[in-house]
């Protein structure tokens, strides 16, 4: 049986010597493939330096997944801005981001309002047909 022989340190970097964390934590986050979530909530902390406070304020992101990253716009004419907008969007955040992380921008008007008001509903068209 053949002994194997330690190996000492020398004066060169060693893998053994302490890693700055930044290195670590990215080493850790390519292991487990955690990094196409870490690049998009950096979209979502930095939303208004990717895309300019104009927009942002009027924008807000609400999901990513697979690359496609959804926003949220307060009005319909935001939505349609923003969609006109869409090629320099995606190359702000790009340049921000990363390339190919966020690959398609999908856009939303605002929330229209529920009239359903209770646990129980009666499908039709509600009030309006009791009044003649």
């Amino acid at each position: 049986m053949r002994r194997r022989r330690r190996r000492w340190s020398g004066p060169g970097p060693d893998d053994r010597d302490p890693q700055p964390l930044g290195r670590v934590a990215s080493r850790i986050a390519a292991d487990r493939g955690w990094t196409e979530r870490l690049a998009g909530g950096q979209v979502f902390a930095r939303w208004g330096k990717l895309v300019g406070e104009d927009v942002a304020e009027h924008a807000q992101p609400v999901a990513f997944s697979d690359g496609e990253l959804t926003v949220q716009a307060d009005s319909t004419a935001w939505a349609t801005q923003l969609r006109l907008l869409q090629r320099e969007l995606l190359k702000r955040i790009a340049a921000g981001v990363g390339v190919g992380v966020v690959r398609r921008l999908k856009v939303q008007g605002p929330a229209a309002p529920s009239w359903r008001y209770g646990p129980r509903h009666v499908p039709g068209r509600g009030p309006r047909d009791t009044y003649g």
